[in-house]
Order: structure tokens, then C-alpha cells, then sequence
């Protein structure tokens, strides 16, 4: 089932902690952009190439996100397959 997860939890932190400081920065450096050349395009410009930055960093399943694999319990035979639903006794509910 690993292959369902692609990032394990330290991934998604390490994720997490990438994208938020891309968009931190690039808001950051639009912001003062847009400031001195007076256009506030200029700020929305930098601000979503940061987030375009930070999505083709973040969102594919990158090497860097799968260092720490989960490990998984085996599987516990409990040996209920070779009896049926019908089989078992109905439980009888004794008076107080």
C-alpha cells in the first residue's frame, strides 16, 4: 500500500514548510517590488510565479518527500474465514 502514499509524514512537512516559505518570500519581494515601481501588477505577477514556483516544487512526489517510508503491521491472521455469518450462537440477554 505504499504506493498510495507517495509522501510520508517528515515529506509533508518538508512540503509544507517549502511552500509556505516560497510564498512568504515571493509576497515579500512583490510586495516591495510593486512598492518602488508604483504597479501593484508587479506584486501579483511575483506573487503567483512564487506560487507557481512552489506548486512544481511541492506537488509532484519528489525523491526528497519519500525518505522516511511508513512501516506497516503485517497482516493478522485471525481465523474467521472458514466460519460463516450463521454459525455463531446468537447472544441471550440475561434479566437483571
Amino acid at each position: 500500500p505504499t504506493h498510495l502514499f507517495p509522501q510520508d509524514y517528515k515529506g509533508q512537512k518538508l512540503a509544507e514548510q517549502i511552500f509556505q516559505g516560497i510564498i512568504l518570500v515571493s509576497a515579500v519581494i512583490g510586495f516591495i517590488y510593486g512598492y518602488i515601481t508604483e504597479q501593484f501588477g508587479w506584486t501579483v505577477y511575483i506573487v503567483m510565479a512564487g506560487f507557481a514556483l512552489s506548486c512544481l516544487l511541492t506537488l509532484p512526489p519528489w525523491p526528497m518527500y519519500r525518505r522516511n517510508p511508513l512501516k506497516w503491521l503485517p497482516v493478522q491472521d485471525l481465523g474467521t474465514e472458514d466460519k460463516k455469518p450463521g454459525d455463531r450462537k446468537p447472544k441471550r440477554h440475561t434479566k437483571s
